[in-house]
């Protein structure tokens, strides 16, 4: 039977970033230093598929640092801890590697910049995601005051609106950050931003690939994990372009194939923590039902690498 005809329209840049490169390695690093088992408190990276092949190969996963043993070592995610964390594992005496992605750790520097002179700081994030919690707790209680919309800012209790500056969490929409962003300089004029664009480079870039495919196809799929705050923002920024249909899918088994029954273009990304290996499983379950010709879409080449830490390039 003849296959029907299909383009997929891949965005490029997609999938892993250099700080989920980085964690990623940093497990694997430490696995083969010290041998299994390795502790890591929440999953290095927001992928079941990357933590479950980790865990195959000697990582154990916990959610707080008291599930940990203190003679074997730990590893902190690529989203952050709050500072509580390494004081803790201090304390117990374990060795403890922080793979949190060098971008979050500007951000962190920056509260602390702003907090020690005096400023209180507002947080553009999502409530109880770990990258939020972690920049959070860089500060006393109390310093950090989180919003999520713009409707957040009207009911902000601050301190002095003379002595505020903002932060955001790394993975969000641009688009909506900058709404909330207009809305803080609207009520607080004197407020100071970051001297750089706290949104990292890989979410704006995988971001600007889906809205420059996004008017050209029926639909899109995001690979990517469900607790991924980037690969969500993904969906919404295809929508928001001109994509009528946006699914995330964590593996080729999850397509909707009746809700892409009759299209004839589909766009694939991925977000920062998808591996390759997931967007080439999702291309082969579409050459199995269609005959698929591939367009790359390319807006930005990437060519960012950030170093491990030192303790994992020295001998044992």
């Amino acid at each position: 039977m003849t296959k029907p005809p299909l383009t997929l329209y891949l965005a490029a840049p997609r999938g892993f970033c250099a700080g989920v490169d980085r964690a990623i390695k940093i497990v694997e690093m430490a696995i083969e230093k010290w041998g299994a088992p390795v502790y890591v408190r929440h999953e290095i990276v927001h992928n079941r598929f990357v933590v479950d092949g980790l865990r195959d190969k000697g990582a154990v996963f916990v959610e707080e640092l008291d599930e940990a043993p203190t003679d074997r070592p730990v590893i902190f995610s690529a989203h952050g801890v709050p500072k509580a964390v390494p004081a803790e594992a201090r304390a117990r005496e374990m060795v403890y590697v922080d793979a949190t992605c060098p971008l979050v750790s500007k951000v962190h520097i920056e509260a602390e910049r702003h907090h020690q002179n005096g400023l209180q700081m507002v947080m553009i994030g999502h409530a109880g995601h770990p990258e939020t919690l972690g920049t959070m707790g860089q500060l006393p209680e109390g310093e950090v005051l989180l919003v999520e919309t713009p409707e957040d800012v009207a009911s902000l209790d601050v301190r002095d609106p003379e002595k505020l500056a903002f932060i955001t969490q790394t993975t969000l929409s641009v688009d909506d950050t900058v709404e909330i962003v207009a809305a803080l300089r609207d009520r607080f004029p004197a407020i100071i931003g970051p001297h750089k664009e706290d949104i990292c480079y890989a979410t704006t870039n995988r971001q600007e690939a889906v809205k420059a495919i996004a008017p050209r196809i029926d639909a899109m799929l995001v690979v990517g994990a469900p607790n991924s705050s980037n690969s969500k923002r993904l969906v919404e920024v295809g929508r928001r372009a001109g994509c009528g249909y946006a699914q995330l899918v964590q593996r080729a088994t999850d397509i909707d194939w009746r809700a892409l029954d009759g299209i004839t273009t589909v766009g694939i990304t991925a977000g920062a923590s998808a591996p390759d290996v997931l967007i080439d499983e999702v291309v082969d379950a579409f050459r199995a039902q269609y005959d698929v010709s591939i367009e790359v879409v390319e807006t930005a080449v990437e060519n960012v690498e950030f170093k491990v830490p030192r303790v994992l390039r020295e001998p044992a």
